[in-house]
């Protein structure tokens, strides 16, 4: 299996990096506007191929599509990173024309392939992708619900006190940090609902830190944050490479699902090799329910400034 990586900077470096440690696809080929700079990546990264003990060929080229020809997926992490201060918002003029052309040029040379969007905002950028590639809604993706979620389960785990691994939770909504909806009434440590250890301060507190996961690292970090979101990447592309059929919270376009329509979301989905298979509804309760809601008023707020840039 072939996957490229549009943009070699943080998140994506670590993409790759983390697709070859765990040996999920035969070769990595990582793509960048600025000169040498993927080539560099990859050559970093396939000299610890005798030390990790992969077998991933990984490779790189500047601006050169010719070479992600025949990818079964594509991973689009092009764009700026959010600094201290911003917004995924204020991203969108820069970063949609950014992905409007690498979408364009990813789809001459791999037709088939499924395109997962990383770049913010996410759930906007999606969209995009999804009207301007005119792709069957299942090949297009967004993966900030599985960072998000991932982001939640070890802020829960860390107020339990427990191993990560045994918590299990869900986020769903828009990857922003007012949008996202950390589900605490569905959460469970061990199969047993996390009420029944926290109290509804200490979880309010977990889903507040959440939300603001993203904002938190970029003001300690000074620009975005990569190791996660490139872990969560490589378990998106790994389900669909090997069809696993993993559930995960990824942005997918509904058609009613959840009570919405021509929008981009972050909700439960089945991950296989055809992309997101089906939606599961996980009976959102009536708060949960106007939570979806608003999130999905604010995103289309956000389709709505990128509708008006592109009749401008």
């Amino acid at each position: 299996m072939k996957v490229s990586v549009i943009g070699a900077g943080n998140v994506g470096a670590s993409c790759a990096e983390y697709i070859a440690l765990n040996r999920i696809a035969s070769e990595v080929v990582i793509l960048d506007i600025k000169e040498n700079f993927a080539e560099g990546k990859a050559l970093d990264l396939m000299q610890t191929a005798t030390l990790n003990g992969f077998n991933t060929r990984i490779s790189g080229s500047t601006n050169d599509y010719a070479k992600t020809a025949n990818s079964d997926v594509v991973v689009v992490t092009s764009g700026i990173p959010r600094k201290p201060g911003m917004t995924r918002e204020e991203l969108i003029g820069i970063n949609a024309g950014i992905v409007k052309t690498v979408t364009e040029n990813v789809l001459k040379h791999s037709p088939k392939a499924i395109i997962i969007i990383v770049s913010n905002p996410m759930d906007t950028m999606t969209y995009l992708a999804l009207k301007e590639s005119k792709l069957d809604k299942h090949r297009v993706i967004g993966m900030g619900g599985i960072l998000d979620s991932s982001r939640f389960k070890c802020y829960l785990s860390q107020a339990l006190n427990v191993p990560a691994s045994d918590v299990q939770g869900y986020v769903i909504g828009g990857h922003g940090d007012t949008t996202m909806i950390p589900l605490t009434r569905l959460a469970t440590y061990n199969g047993t609902p996390v009420s029944g250890y926290l109290d509804g301060e200490k979880l309010k507190k977990v889903a507040a830190d959440t939300m603001v996961g993203g904002a938190t690292l970029t003001g300690m970090l000074g620009t975005s944050a990569w190791y996660a979101p490139g872990a969560s990447v490589a378990a998106l592309v790994d389900s669909i490479v090997n069809d696993h059929k993993k559930l995960y919270t990824c942005c997918v376009s509904l058609d009613g699902e959840y009570g919405q329509k021509d929008i981009c979301l972050g909700v439960p989905v089945v991950i296989g090799k055809n992309g997101w298979e089906k939606i599961v509804d996980f009976n959102l309760n009536d708060e949960e329910k106007a939570a979806f809601v608003k999130s999905a008023e604010a995103v289309r707020s956000m389709n709505k400034v990128l509708s008006e840039m592109k009749t401008a």
